[in-house]
């Protein structure tokens, strides 16, 4: 029961915040746009929270938990919440007065984008069940190497850098968009700062990484 309230209160909490920073902005509730991205945001969270609840809920109970005891993940936390809250701020005013021209294919597009997202979020959980929010070496835990982990070594990052770069195009804000951008070099302090823990404190990483090159993106970095 503790453990559903929890995850309620969070979703809802999100929500909450979400819908606040479009709508108090955008000046009205007519944004299409916004309930575009709620409806895009919410449901797979959902969907997914749900299944998490009755099939692993020691993995939902640790994707809840997202108190950070690492100095520089604090900062990242921190400034990423900043660049979410601001690009939401953004995207509401532009709709507002109308800095933005975004063309329906391309929202269209960034929609698929965010889904797929979603998509590879769920099959990082299904693959790795240590997954925390938190920067951690938990006990008894392995290197996963199977999977997209044998493509990229942080594939959860990589549905995240889809997500935020998705979602100031389905809100129709290309200046949402440059205020979201700086989360590409949050995410590089996060792996940075991650790897030098894992390759520390977990047997076996410093050979992952020898077997897989690259951190976020193929064939890039």
């Amino acid at each position: 029961m503790k453990l559903l309230l929890n995850a309620l209160t969070k979703f809802l909490s999100g929500i909450l915040l979400v819908g606040s920073c479009l709508f108090f902005s955008a000046g009205n509730l007519s944004y299409a746009n916004a309930w575009l991205l709620i409806a895009l945001l919410f449901c797979p969270i959902f969907i997914l929270g749900v299944f998490l609840f009755f099939k692993n809920p020691e993995l939902l109970k640790k994707r809840l938990n997202n108190k950070e005891k690492e100095k520089t993940q604090k900062y990242v936390v921190l400034f990423s919440g900043i660049l979410f809250v601001g690009g939401f701020i953004i995207a509401g005013l532009d709709y507002r007065f109308g800095w933005s021209h975004i063309p329906t294919w391309l929202t269209i597009i960034a929609s698929f984008s965010l889904l797929i997202s979603y998509i590879l979020y769920a099959e990082v959980l299904r693959e790795n069940t240590f997954l925390s929010r938190t920067i951690e070496v938990q006990e008894n835990q392995t290197v996963i190497d199977s999977g997209l982990y044998q493509i990229v070594r942080h594939p959860m990052y990589t549905s995240t850098l889809f997500l935020f770069f998705s979602i100031p195009i389905v809100l129709g804000s290309w200046w949402s968009f440059l205020c979201f951008f700086p989360y590409l070099i949050i995410l590089i302090v996060r792996i940075q700062n991650e790897e030098k823990i894992l390759t520390a404190e977990l047997q076996g990483y410093s050979e992952y990484k020898k077997r897989v090159k690259y951190r976020l993106l193929p064939f890039i970095w």
